[in-house]
């Protein structure tokens, strides 16, 4: 079922959701339904799985030359979809990248998708690699999500990069984009970020998830602003309890988000990881609750392949 669906379905009634990441290359998916398991009593409609690009490392020869090796350290998300779709009957959402694909590779692997009876896809630009500075896209493939966002539109009207194919069939995927209530790292403001947002839902996109944020403010006033811009799609809220005083400087410097003060304050008098991990969990419960009160279609969680913290708070807000 489509994302809009399980929005009209629901009622306007906020409904439970989270994202996970594929294991490990040499793990198993075991470990993925023992972080899901705990879970589905809050009965998620679907459940997002991230898509991680190639990365490149040099490795020194016998000359003392340099070899690049392309390496892919989570692979499996299309068969993790799959699965998941066969043993808890959710629908399962994968992540699809600009990066590292080509146009070609972007509409095979939607074929693939379609062929499993997958309804959803997010599309997202995707980050720099570590040896980038910038993103850089496949010479064959996107630059921009937006762009990414009208080749699945165009496939959803049978129309295929060869258009020498005949009797084709239309796909129908519901297209998820990412939204920044703290703009993108990468933009130059606010404004321009929800300029390009536009474009992406102009392209085709049925509805956003945003990056995490720790201010519910930040929510609502992007939410207002994307209306005043004319973007009328589902917003939905994307959350992540912070769990260890690491996050404290990493998530501001790795997702630009801001953290409140008194956020802050709570996790400097923390004694240890556990303490903290707590105050993350009360404090996400706290912003769950008001943006459920609020009538959000969904509360989205990172869990990041954890889920004792995100059970406690499913069990405090659903």
């Amino acid at each position: 079922m489509k994302v809009t669906d399980h929005v009209k379905n629901a009622a306007g009634k906020t409904q439970f959701t989270f994202e996970i990441l594929p294991p490990l290359k040499g793990q198993n998916i075991q470990s993925i339904y023992e972080s899901i398991d705990p879970l589905m009593e809050f009965k998620p409609p679907f459940i997002d799985v991230t898509y991680h690009r190639e990365e490149y490392v040099y490795r020194e020869q016998e000359n003392g030359l340099l070899q690049k090796h392309v390496i892919r350290k989570r692979p499996g998300t299309v068969g993790i979809c799959a699965a998941l779709q066969h043993k808890y009957n959710v629908d399962a959402i994968p992540h699809i990248l600009c990066g590292g694909f080509t146009k070609e590779d972007t509409e095979n692997f939607l074929i693939d998708l379609d062929f499993l009876g997958i309804d959803n896809v997010v599309a997202l630009r995707g980050d720099a690699i570590k040896t980038e500075t910038y993103f850089k896209p496949n010479k064959e493939g996107h630059a921009f999500a937006s762009d990414l966002v009208g080749q699945i539109k165009d496939l959803n009207k049978g129309n295929y990069l060869d258009d020498e194919i005949l009797n084709t069939s239309k796909t129908d995927f519901c297209i998820g984009v990412s939204g920044y209530p703290e703009k993108h790292m990468e933009a130059p403001s606010l404004e321009s970020d929800i300029h390009f947002l536009k474009k992406k839902i102009e392209a085709g996109a049925d509805y956003i998830v945003t990056q995490m944020f720790f201010d519910n403010q930040k929510y609502f006033e992007f939410v207002e602003k994307c209306k005043e811009a004319g973007i009328n799609v589902p917003i939905i809220p994307g959350l992540k309890p912070l769990a260890t005083l690491k996050q404290l400087n990493a998530l501001p410097h790795r997702f630009h988000v801001d953290l409140p003060e008194a956020l802050i304050k709570s996790v400097i008098k923390c004694k240890d990881n556990k303490e903290i991990r707590q105050v993350g969990i009360e404090w996400c419960i706290e912003q769950s609750k008001e943006l459920k009160e609020a009538g959000v279609p969904f509360l989205h969680y990172y869990s990041m392949g954890k889920s004792d913290n995100i059970k406690a708070i499913a069990e405090a807000v659903f």
